[in-house]
């Protein structure tokens, strides 16, 4: 049986998820729970773009901008007193980064070996 999509982008929703739901291990409810929350969903959404289009380059940028984004979140929000919350930002930030720069290359070779598996590649046309 053949596997649908990559292993990175599957990794990438997993870790989503659990970014997504580090604010309640936490306890932080406040503007920095929320986006880490947000940031999560973003991830989500970013590697099932990937997942749909493996030629387009949008879902793994997102997901390697998302994962630099939360690694620096720590110092952006200011939450570095906290160690368990800005360790898990610093891990799950580098570790996302690393997934979305990993698909980044998986995608280029996607998008050189079929073209038709990107978003500009496709045109509308009507049969005469």
């Amino acid at each position: 049986m053949r596997e649908k999509g990559r292993l990175a982008d599957w990794v990438a929703i997993a870790a989503g998820l659990a970014l997504g739901m580090s604010f309640v291990w936490h306890g932080m409810y406040g503007v920095s729970g929320s986006a880490l929350f947000v940031l999560g969903l973003g991830v989500i959404m970013a590697a099932v773009v990937s997942l749909t289009r493996p030629g387009a380059l949008s879902g793994e940028v997102a997901v390697l901008a998302i994962g630099a984004l939360v690694f620096a979140m720590p110092w952006l929000l200011g939450y570095t007193h906290l160690p368990l919350a800005a360790w898990t930002a610093w891990i799950m930030g580098g570790g996302i980064a690393v997934l979305g720069a990993y698909g980044l290359f998986q995608a280029r070779q996607t998008r050189r070996r079929d073209p038709d598996s990107a978003w500009s590649s496709h045109v509308n046309r009507i049969p005469a």
